[in-house]
Parts: structure tokens; sequence; C-alpha cells
């Protein structure tokens, strides 16, 4: 009998460890991704560089800023062009914009939102970690609930 309890015991220590060993292959895959991500993200640019910023309110109306700016990210940028306005919620990924210039889309109550683009690609990066690059258009377009019109 106490032959089988050992087996019996054996047997439950072969999953525990199944689990530890999946656990240490999550984590070295996870350390693995996060040091692509970093190895290849886009890095600022510093110095004086010449972008610009259009901005495409609900209304469809557009208004555009030629800036020489030494920003090397676009919160930076928007926060130098005299005349734009926006304000959004600070979270732990940066900030998330609700409002451009008074025009206000918030997906948590009235399901639109700001689409930002650079070069007319969809921005990979929030505002505080987008890059700036000389020569980069940078487009904020309302968008409403469901997409683009």
């Amino acid at each position: 009998m106490t032959e089988n309890r050992t087996a019996a015991s054996a047997g439950n220590k072969r999953p525990d460890k199944r689990i530890a060993v999946g656990i240490a292959v999550l984590v070295a895959a996870a350390a693995i991704m996060a040091g692509i991500f970093f190895l290849f993200r886009q890095e600022p640019s510093e110095g004086g560089k010449q972008i610009t910023i259009t901005v495409v309110d609900s209304a469809g109306e557009s208004a555009s800023w030629e800036l020489h700016t030494h920003a090397e990210y676009l919160r930076q940028a928007m926060e130098e062009a005299e005349g734009l306005t926006f304000s959004g919620e600070e979270s732990e990924y940066g900030m998330m914009v609700h409002a451009v210039n008074g025009d206000v889309a918030d997906s948590g109550t009235n399901g639109a939102y700001w689409a930002f683009y650079v070069n007319g690609e969809y921005c990979n990066y929030g505002i505080d970690s987008q890059p700036v690059e000389d020569g980069d258009a940078f487009l904020i377009e309302y968008t409403p609930a469901g997409g683009t019109e």
C-alpha cells in the first residue's frame, strides 16, 4: 500500500513541474518580446524640425499649423502650436485626447474619438510617445461613432 501512495504522490508532482516550466517559458517569451520592441521602436530625433499639424473637426472643417519645433514627441509639438487647444484624460499610457479646439469626441459619451495620423498612416503611439521627425505631417481627425463618415 505504501508503494501506491508514493506513486500517487509522484504523479501529483508532474503537473506542478509542467506548470512551473510553462510559466518560465511565458516569462522568457515576454522578455524576448519586450526586448524586440525596445530594439526596433522608433526613436525621436533631436534638433529643429519643420512639421505640419492639421485638425479636421466634427463639421469637416480643417485648420493647419506649420511649426518649426525642437519637440521630440507629438504632444510637445501640439502644445507649441498657437491656437491649437486640446484636453483629455491622463493615464498610465499618456493622455487620451477627448477635445480638440473645443470639439469633444469622447468614446465614453458619444462614441466618437480623435484619430491621429502621421504621414498618412495611423499613429502607432499615443501623443506622449509618438516621435516627431523633420517633415512629418500629422492629421488629427474627428471620427464619429461607427468609424469614418
